[in-house]
């Protein structure tokens, strides 16, 4: 699937949305999803705004519950986030059980695992920068629970590619499957793949019975593994133009939102500093699609380099940002438009929902 970068091809996106359709499929590989996560993971769109339209259709609550509580997933991952900083790189409530390396499988890699629908998936991952949610499941299953991999590394290497990388979402989902995040590990066998991505596969290694998984052998060519490096390409910065005497918005890698105090004068600065990618590297197709977004931001200017080295280019300008868990900027923070006023730390996504599902049924009247 290729996302486009152009606004109003996004909000035609949002005016497909079907919430019923997307609770009876979404697990599907051909389900009713909304393809909106690689926009709202680069902030060019908010989860409120994605719920604000849901709620304009004036459905009744159990038609949309669905949508929106994955839409507040991502929320209360961002949330974690805040609470626990650079925790969230590792094992965040439980050790990973029978870790037996920090690297990833080869066969994964390669596309090679032998099971056709992972294959296909991580083919589509490379090409387009998109995975359906259930096979980065089922990949994330087959690294930990199967080959024996840490998550971390394997986190690392999906990030790379997604369009829609989020750090909070994708690492402590994949601690979710791993069993670091929760309270047992996430399992699929190949009934449960070929359901849902409409695959025939028979007699590979996944084709047993759920409680054979506890005695599964790594499969030997599951076994060989590597540890990629991962580079993140940078545009070149541009020859920046500082109207002192105007404020200075600074955009990043998760804020590319062009209606952000639109019409306001002042200078906008897309920031790409290298410390972060160090971290949490990228590869071309997402830095590409970024890049690519950006160009709705009029008078957009390009800065590859650390935010002190760019404060030292503004001179007396005022620095304005949106909140981010990665930010360590110093000027005027704008809040983010959460869904919900619910924040803070809570051990369970459903302990967070509760609150959640509390405030929008109270705020809303709702046919049941």
């Amino acid at each position: 699937m290729t996302f486009s970068t152009n606004p109003e091809d996004i909000q035609g996106l949002i005016n497909l949305i079907d919430p019923e359709a997307y609770g009876k499929t979404r697990n599907f590989i051909d389900g009713s999803v909304t393809h909106l996560s690689p926009y709202i993971s680069r902030g060019v769109i908010s989860t409120r705004t994605v719920m604000n339209h849901i709620l304009s259709l004036e459905l009744p609550f159990y038609k949309i519950e669905k949508l929106i509580q994955e839409l507040a997933w991502r929320d209360y991952w961002q949330q974690v986030w805040i609470a626990k900083g650079g925790a969230i790189n590792d094992d965040l409530k439980n050790e990973q059980e029978k870790v037996t390396n920090h690297s990833i499988p080869k066969a994964i890699i390669n596309k090679e695992t032998g099971i056709e629908a992972i294959d296909k998936a991580i083919d589509t991952l490379y090409l387009d920068g998109y995975m359906h949610n259930h096979l980065r499941m089922y990949t994330a299953s087959l690294a930990c629970n199967v080959a024996g991999s840490h998550w971390l590394q394997p986190a690392k290497w999906m990030y790379y590619h997604l369009l829609d990388g989020d750090w909070a979402s994708n690492a402590l989902s994949w601690q979710w499957v791993a069993g670091s995040n929760a309270n047992k590990k996430y399992l699929a066998n190949q009934d449960n793949i070929n359901k849902y991505c409409y695959t025939n596969q028979q007699k590979t290694f996944l084709d047993i019975p759920y409680h054979h998984f506890d005695k599964l052998e790594i499969p030997e060519h599951l076994s060989e593994t590597e540890s990629p490096k991962f580079h993140t390409t940078f545009p070149k910065s541009d020859q920046l133009r500082i109207d002192s005497s105007n404020p200075t918005l600074i955009y990043n890698y998760y804020n590319l939102d062009s209606e952000w105090r639109k019409g306001e004068d002042a200078n906008r600065i897309f920031l790409l500093e290298p410390s972060v990618f160090e971290q949490y590297p990228i590869g071309q197709n997402p830095m590409a699609f970024a890049l690519g977004l950006s160009d709705n931001i009029p008078d957009i200017q390009v800065f590859v380099g650390e935010f002190d080295e760019l404060r030292s280019h503004l001179q007396d300008s005022q620095i304005i940002f949106k909140e981010h868990p990665l930010n360590t900027y110093e000027g005027i923070e704008d809040q983010r438009d959460w869904m919900f006023n619910v924040t803070g730390y809570y051990p369970s996504f459903f302990a967070f929902w509760k609150k959640c599902k509390r405030e929008i049924k109270s705020s809303f009247n709702f046919n049941e």
